[in-house]
Order: C-alpha cells, then sequence, then structure tokens
C-alpha cells in the first residue's frame, strides 16, 4: 500500500539543524541571541519596525489584547468562524466576544455586519484572517477610526498575506498576532509573534511574556503582572532557518494549491477556497474545500482514510463549542453563513512536501469517497 499521506507536515531540513544545534552548543537556551535574531529577522521581513516572539499565537493574542487594554465590561466584535483562541484571548481579561457573521466568499468577519453589531459597550474589532486569507482590514481599520475603538487583527494563519491596499499582513500598523505551530506556513515548533504599534507597547509586551520582569533583565523586581510567554532559543533558531527561505516555502505552497485547483474544479458541487481579488493575496495555510450539497462528511472522511489519506473538519464554529454554548447560550441559526460553511468544511492534505502524484491521489480519494452511496 502506498504511503499514507498525513495532513500537515512541516518542512524542515539542514539549516535548521545547523542552527539548534549552535544554540545547544552555546548553552543559551532561552532568552539568548537567538530569539533577538530571530526577532530581527522576521520584523525585516515584514517590513516593520519591530517583531515580539513568544510561546504561542494566543500567547501573542492575550498579549495584544492587554496592550488596548480590554478587560471586564468590555465586548469586542469578532469572527465566530476561527479557531477557538481567538475568542479565548478575550475570556481571559474579562472581555466579551460579540460574533458577527462571515463574508460567504472570503469566510472573514463581515465589515458591515461588524459595523451593524457595535453598540454602547464595543471597546474594539478583532478580526481573523481565516485559511491565510487577508480580512478586509482598511474597511475595518476605518470603523475602528470612526467609531474610536481598539484593533487587534489575528493574523495567525496569515504570515505573508497581502491585503486589498497591498499591504503585507502586519505591516498597517495595528497590532497584529502571527503563530508558528507546527502545521503553519513556517513553524518553530510551537510559537508565536506579535507585531506592535509603537516601542512603548513593544516594552510593555517583551515585560508581560517574561513574568513582568524589567526588559534589560538587570534585576528581579517584577513591577508589572507577567506571564511564562517566553520562547526559546532553539525554537527561534528553527524560526530563523525557515525565515531565511520564507519566500520559497510560501511559493510551493502556493503552486500546491494550484495543483489541486484544476482536477477539483471538475467534482460536481464542491466549493473551492476562494481566489485571490485584486490586490489581495492568500497565504496557504492550509486547504478546505465545501463538501456538496447532502455529502456525509464522516463518511467521507472514513473512507479517505481507508486509502491513506488523513482529513479533517475544518472547522466548527467557536459559539456551537460546549463551553461558548454553556456559558453564553448560542443556539445554532445565530451566524448562518458560517455555520453552514463549517457543516460541509473538509481540511485536505498540504504541506510542501506534497507533489502531482500525491495530489492526485487525494483527488481520486475524495472522487471516489464522494461517489459511494451516503451511509449515516
Amino acid at each position: 500500500m502506498a504511503e499514507p499521506i498525513p495532513l500537515a507536515k512541516p518542512d524542515l531540513g539542514e539549516r535548521e539543524e545547523e542552527l539548534v544545534l549552535e544554540v545547544l552548543r552555546s548553552g543559551a537556551l532561552s532568552l539568548g541571541p537567538m530569539l533577538d535574531r530571530f526577532e530581527r529577522a522576521l520584523a525585516d521581513w515584514l517590513g516593520v519596525a519591530d517583531a515580539v516572539a513568544v510561546s504561542s499565537g494566543t500567547a501573542a493574542l492575550h498579549l495584544g489584547v492587554r496592550a488596548l487594554g480590554w478587560g471586564p465590561g468590555d465586548e469586542v466584535i469578532t469572527s465566530p468562524l476561527s479557531f477557538v483562541a481567538s475568542a479565548n484571548c478575550l475570556l481571559y481579561e474579562g472581555a466579551t466576544p460579540v460574533f458577527c457573521d462571515v463574508d460567504p466568499v472570503t469566510l472573514n468577519l463581515d465589515p458591515e455586519a461588524a459595523r451593524s453589531a457595535v453598540a454602547t459597550r464595543t471597546a474594539g474589532v478583532l478580526p481573523v484572517d481565516i485559511f491565510g486569507y487577508p480580512a478586509d482590514l482598511p474597511a475595518l481599520q476605518a470603523l475602528a477610526g470612526e467609531r474610536g475603538l481598539g484593533l487587534l487583527q489575528d493574523a495567525c494563519e496569515a504570515l505573508g498575506a497581502v491585503d486589498s491596499e497591498g499591504a503585507r499582513v502586519g505591516a498597517r500598523g495595528e497590532l497584529c498576532t502571527f503563530a508558528f505551530y507546527a502545521n503553519k506556513q513556517l513553524t518553530t515548533g510551537e510559537g508565536g509573534a506579535l507585531i506592535p504599534p509603537d516601542a512603548g507597547i513593544a516594552e510593555d509586551v517583551r515585560s508581560e511574556r517574561n513574568q513582568g520582569r524589567a526588559p534589560d533583565m538587570s534585576h528581579l523586581t517584577h513591577d508589572r503582572l507577567g506571564f511564562n510567554y517566553r520562547l526559546t532559543d532553539l525554537s527561534a533558531a528553527i524560526g530563523l532557518a525557515q525565515l531565511e527561505r520564507a519566500d520559497e516555502i510560501l511559493a510551493r505552497r502556493a503552486r500546491l494549491a494550484d495543483l489541486y485547483r484544476e482536477p477539483l474544479s471538475g467534482i460536481e458541487g464542491l466549493i473551492l477556497p476562494c481566489e485571490d481579488d485584486g490586490a489581495a493575496r492568500r497565504s496557504w495555510f492550509v486547504y478546505v474545500v465545501q463538501l456538496p450539497e447532502g455529502s456525509y462528511r464522516e463518511g467521507v472522511i472514513a473512507a479517505l482514510a481507508e486509502r491513506g489519506v488523513a482529513s479533517k473538519p475544518y472547522l466548527p464554529c467557536i459559539h456551537l463549542l460546549p463551553f461558548y454554548r454553556e456559558r453564553f447560550g448560542f443556539e445554532g441559526g445565530e451566524f448562518p453563513v458560517a455555520e453552514r460553511f463549517a457543516e460541509r468544511a473538509l481540511g485536505l492534505p498540504f504541506s510542501t512536501s506534497m507533489g502531482e502524484a500525491q495530489v492526485e491521489r487525494v483527488v481520486g480519494a475524495l472522487s471516489t469517497a464522494l461517489a459511494q452511496p451516503v451511509r449515516r
């Protein structure tokens, strides 16, 4: 039987090994020079003044919420179609997520829905660049400016994306977060980064990620509440090696998406990820399709697995997760566009190591699975 095709696989090579060994031999495993090198390289690649690396994208989001001062009594408008961290980060500080439906094409927060949701207690907007496609940040920035709202961009799935005005995601002067989990475009294993809009916020975040300690590390006085959100130098070494060939990795992922597009477009009723529009450019994180109406998704997943092809429902709406239902009383039908997508969504294998032969296997297995009689 052919080798199984995993859902995702990090793109690692000799350079990652070389830099990790450099850290091991130096003995500086945390808060050492490799972390500084990674942060500087990331900022330069993005074209921004600074980048603060942390232990995860979730940590970056949490510190971003704190930097904006969102807390008890505040409401923040965000998307229900996202990984749960984009809403959880608000709860950590006592703020309340206010969900709005998504655009049916891009699947990102609908700016008009967000505008309609602004109320007396609204303190900010937290858009998500879902599956690597950039949210309509120009429209959301305009809304935030008009209403005096804070804005925190969750670009944890969108490193390298370009927005509708041609700006690289993370470079518009807003607080922005990235994540470097093992299935992301670029990985540090676990890790993330916050892009600060000014030097003052950068200094505060660097202190908070390190238990509230002084940024210069000159003493053990902790003058504020902090967290253990440090990124190790071992992780930073992997990230630095990845950044050295970031453009190549992103291009290979875009080529893989192109390989999928033509054969999958021939499957009746299957909806593919939206095309780039105008200046906007997706950064390919995952490849998620919507199954034809009436398909039994669990049966399709099982049929693919029988043929050695991994797949995954990607992803459930946050407001329908048990914790959010119980805490806030959400019910199905409140955000129909997001819910309709979530019911049909299926993530297919997507990693830079894949080639035409593997894509053909995935497409063939999916075609066969969809042609089988529906059994529930």
